[in-house]
């Protein structure tokens, strides 16, 4: 799999945009800001993109979307949770174990509430690459104290999800530069604290 990185807004939220051939198909995740760049990366490599996937509800993950989609002309995917209380476009909904198709990729939708209800992971096996949202970053975990956050909901998700990918799954996450879970496993003290068994 290929992958672009863009990062842009106060908070510097990451939008990514993947694909696995030159001039085939992509989608994007996370268009938080300016949805030129997506546009303009997406048609100048010659991509056809086949929708926008958002981890979560919140503005700086999701901002340029609606107007990346109408410029593409692709559908808007959201967790359900989220989706009943967001008040952008979303066209297609998804639920825990989802899986959408990229060129002979399979892109899981995992369920990882405790940023927001609806917080989701991407993962592609095939590529040992997971895209996190707000869900979990090089050093910390997303912050659980904003609407739709529950700490106790992270650590469900912490325990039961992601400490179950193995240590070569290469995480590319909202906000930051991305790492391997052997290095989240060695220098993130949030998700040490969670899997070791003690309180955040």
């Amino acid at each position: 799999m290929k992958i672009k990185r863009f990062t842009g807004g106060n908070l510097k939220s990451n939008g990514y945009v993947i694909y696995v051939k030159p001039k085939g198909d992509c989608y994007i995740i996370d268009p938080g800001y300016n949805h030129r760049v997506f546009a303009d990366f997406v048609r100048e490599n010659g991509l056809k993109a086949k929708g926008i996937i958002l981890t979560h509800l919140h503005h700086d993950h999701t901002g340029a979307s609606d107007a990346a989609a109408d410029v593409l002309g692709c559908p808007v995917y959201m967790h359900e949770a989220d989706a009943a209380v967001y008040r952008g476009r979303v066209d297609l909904t998804l639920t825990d174990g989802d899986v959408l198709e990229l060129e002979g990729e399979e892109l899981k939708i995992l369920n990882t509430p405790g940023h927001t209800e609806g917080s989701i992971c991407v993962m592609s096996e095939r590529s040992r690459v997971c895209f996190t949202g707000d869900t979990v970053f090089d050093t910390d975990l997303g912050r659980t104290d904003l609407e739709g956050g529950s700490e106790e909901k992270m650590e469900a998700s912490i325990r039961d999800v992601v400490d179950k990918w193995d240590n070569d799954i290469h995480i590319y996450p909202g906000h930051d530069d991305g790492c391997t879970m052997k290095q989240v496993r060695k220098y993130n003290t949030e998700f040490i604290a969670i899997t070791e068994g003690r309180n955040r």
